[in-house]
């Protein structure tokens, strides 16, 4: 499980980063290290990388959601953003229902998005969902028992020229066979995602 922390404000990029939004023209550096829980302290860390600007209150929800280890908003750490930003709650919970990029509910490390586009239906969408369903041992919209793996449709993801397509985290992958569903599978299992992104 992972815990977040701000070291800085920088304003170049740094190999380490997991985050580099600007902030008042700098670029805030979010560092990750492997902790057992998200705590009270590392939450207020993380909206202090932003000044406690309630205008970066998505980018915060982000690093929250990116630390939590869970790939979650908890409420209590939403009540908690909500307070210190001074945002209503309503609001904080309108943005993390309206973008699917946040969730209120525990999902896998690695979210597997499925395109559903019509450009994808025609170029065997179902069969891809059927593939990822044998590879990963779950159904669509579940979550393996490991925490690694959670499979789930989307809309477009803007690759029809390579479709069928999925998107898994800021990669989307394409022209996909049963046995590169299964090698994307097994990357999510190992860790070794980004291995397969630059071999292409």
């Amino acid at each position: 499980m992972v815990n977040a922390f701000v070291v800085g404000s920088f304003t170049g990029q740094h190999p380490g980063f997991a985050r580099n939004l600007p902030v008042d023209g700098k670029a805030v550096i979010v560092y990750y290290s492997f902790m057992k829980k998200l705590t009270n302290e590392s939450v207020l860390k993380i909206m202090k990388g932003y000044e406690n600007d309630p205008q970066q209150l998505i980018a915060i929800l982000l690093d929250i959601q990116a630390a939590s280890g869970k790939n979650y908003v908890e409420q209590q750490w939403a009540e908690l953003a909500s307070s210190v930003l001074n945002v209503p709650l309503s609001k904080v919970f309108e943005i993390l229902t309206f973008y699917a990029m946040f969730s209120t509910s525990m999902r896998g490390e690695f979210v597997i998005e499925i395109c559903q586009s019509t450009p994808c239906h025609f170029t065997r969408a179902e069969e891809v969902v059927s593939w990822f369903e044998a590879a990963a041992g779950i159904k669509l919209g579940k979550t393996t028992e490991d925490g690694k793996i959670t499979l789930t449709r989307t809309s477009c993801v803007g690759a029809c020229d390579i479709g069928p397509a999925v998107k898994i985290g800021d990669h989307v992958f394409g022209n996909l066979t049963e046995e590169k569903v299964k090698k994307l599978v097994k990357g999510c299992r190992e860790g070794n995602l980004e291995a397969m992104v630059k071999g292409g």
